[in-house]
């Protein structure tokens, strides 16, 4: 018995010594979105505030684990009254529900850079199971030394499934903003 434990206790430490821990690069990723404006036009925006941590030990990376969290706060699309409605009750609630969280459940591959993710995305007090395509663009190491991944999610959600229901309509008829929210994150990760 006391064999078996030991044997147990080292695969669990091997395991853990292979595990490599990433972070999101600020300075290089982007969380894009865009929504239809009176049916006509595209209305894009950004985050420009947001962290998140990342666990591989696969060198495919089909155990990844994933963990983003945006800052509501720092939504940006150019223009500071739409900004502030954006963060009011009509849609997101930035004072209540300050964060989006994304955290992953599994990752499947479908090629040798191509995968699908899914996970448990969280807006104001909705979580729903989501999944959404994944790009691996490879890694380098950078000029200083830093060793960096590169993906890009791309995805849509229905924004009143995650209670963001404002529904104001335009003289004619037409929403003033869209149901689909279009989003990419362009996800430049760095080795811990």
């Amino acid at each position: 018995m006391k064999k078996i434990l030991t044997l147990i206790g080292a695969v669990l430490i091997m395991a853990g010594a292979t595990a490599q821990t990433w972070e999101l690069d600020r300075a290089h990723t982007k969380i894009h979105f865009s929504a239809k404006y009176l049916v006509i036009s595209d209305v894009e925006g950004e985050f420009k505030k947001f962290d998140g941590t990342f666990e591989s030990s696969k060198a495919d990376w089909t155990d990844l684990v994933a963990s983003v969290s945006v800052s509501v706060a720092s939504i940006s699309t150019d223009n500071d009254m739409r900004d502030k409605h954006l963060m009011s009750d009509d849609f997101f609630n930035a004072e209540k529900y300050p964060a989006i969280t994304f955290k992953s459940r599994s990752i499947k591959k479908l090629s040798d850079n191509k995968y699908t993710i899914t996970g448990e995305l969280s807006i104001r007090d909705v979580t729903k199971t989501v999944e959404f395509p994944l790009l691996f663009g490879g890694i380098v190491v950078d000029p200083w030394g830093n060793t960096k991944a590169g993906f890009k999610a791309t995805g849509k959600i229905n924004r009143k499934e995650f209670g963001l229901q404002y529904k104001d309509a335009a003289a004619t008829g037409e929403a003033v903003v869209g149901d689909i929210v279009d989003f990419t994150l362009d996800a430049v990760l760095i080795k811990k």
